[in-house]
């Protein structure tokens, strides 16, 4: 069996753009007419780029390949150019690629992919969903923005996601971010962030964990300040508090603190987490598999902190092939302990499956079928295909 044709989906979301603006997909075809899909997520360019990148590896490096070789094939992508180094662009085409390899060995043995991975350790997964405003206005982000830091709406929210069945609810109190970031919080911004952790607190109690989900936006001392406000109400962790590619300066946040640091989505290769266990900078991972170097990748990360007692939480903000594959990871993984999902993965990541993410009461519920344990549907998305790049985030350049 060998790997013989790719195709490339770059798809609009739809609004209110719940998992970001756009998601890429790609279909691996074998000789023997196998299908397996994966999904690129984080690469810092537009997505007619990011097709160019990922129809020139596989021309160079994966057509031909038996799709069972992930190892060789992880390590020539890894190595191209005499790289060798982590990176975002090629670990994002790589984590496509792996991902889809797997789906088609999975099919081919007739397996989900956690039982080649070494079976089910889960039953269920528990989820946790970020704290989304009822209405959003027609971009978005914005509103995000507001709930998170408004301490009316924010914990009427987090009590709306209680009664759905979350039993936890992440949120940033000190949003926006800037590409100017790390900052010193302000004294308002502080009071505001202890003053709407506070008001989440009380509206659901002991029910439900509160995830502090900071975007690396404070320095050092900014976020021990923070933390230790914070700390009475007792959240589950304390998410990238200085931004990830100063892994000592998080070690010495985690030092200072009792809440749990959580990092990981914006690293790449386990290359990337050895500092971070060598700096006690995190008590949990948030690996994405859609930017990591894909499932193979993510399971030696997986194992890498398991060693170290540090337990796995993958992150998620794109679309469902990437949560089928974070799916199958934490299945099989026996330090997982929560995943991130997008609300109960209804909505536009429902319609662009043949069958959705099986989501119940708080709970994901792992697939029986082989591969993934879902399919795209290319008829749906055919509807949502780019023409160009109308839609594209950056990132924020004015100081805060």
């Amino acid at each position: 069996m060998k790997i013989a044709d790719l195709k490339i989906y770059s798809v609009r979301n739809v609004t209110p753009n719940r998992g970001g603006p756009y998601f890429i997909f790609i279909k691996l075809t074998t000789d023997n007419n196998i299908d397996g899909f994966g999904e690129i997520y984080g690469v810092p360019f537009r997505p007619k780029v990011v097709e160019q990148m990922t129809q020139d590896i596989f021309d160079r490096y994966i057509v031909g390949k038996d799709p069972f070789d992930t190892e060789t094939i992880g390590r020539i992508v890894y190595s191209n150019n005499y790289g060798q180094h982590p990176d975002l662009s090629v670990g994002g085409v790589l984590s496509g690629l792996d991902m889809a390899c797997w789906d088609i060995i999975g099919k081919s043995l007739n397996k989900p992919i956690y039982k080649l991975l070494g079976g089910k350790v889960h039953e269920k997964l528990r989820s946790y969903t970020y704290l989304y405003p009822a209405n959003l206005n027609p971009e978005g982000i914005d509103s995000i923005v507001e709930a998170f830091g408004d301490a009316e709406i924010a914990p009427q929210r987090a009590a709306a996601y209680l009664e759905e069945g979350f039993t936890a609810v992440k949120f940033d109190p000190v949003m926006p971010m800037s590409a100017f970031d790390p900052r010193q919080l302000s004294l308002e911004t502080l009071d505001n962030a202890e003053l709407v952790t506070k008001n989440i607190r009380e509206a659901v109690g002991s029910k439900c964990d509160l995830l502090i989900g900071t975007h690396g936006q404070m320095t050092t001392s900014s976020a021990i300040r923070l933390a230790k406000r914070l700390e009475q109400y007792d959240p589950l962790w304390f998410e990238e508090p200085v931004p990830p590619e100063n892994k000592y300066e998080m070690g010495r946040v985690a030092k200072f603190t009792t809440i749990p640091i959580a990092t990981g989505e914006r690293l790449n290769t386990k290359y990337d987490f050895v500092d971070l266990f060598a700096n006690q900078a995190a008590a949990i991972i948030q690996p994405d598999l859609g930017r990591i170097g894909g499932i193979l990748e993510a399971k030696k990360i997986a194992g890498m902190a398991e060693s170290h007692y540090v337990q796995l939480a993958p992150h998620l903000y794109c679309g469902p092939i990437a949560a089928a594959a974070n799916i199958q990871l934490a299945t099989c993984s026996p330090n997982f302990l929560i995943q991130e999902s997008i609300e109960k993965m209804s909505g536009f990541h429902a319609e662009i499956l043949k069958k959705p993410i099986n989501w119940q009461d708080g709970y994901i519920i792992p697939p029986t079928e082989p591969g993934l344990g879902v399919e795209l549907d290319e008829d749906v998305i055919s509807d949502y295909l780019y023409e160009g790049d109308e839609i594209f985030i950056e990132m924020v350049n004015e100081p805060i």
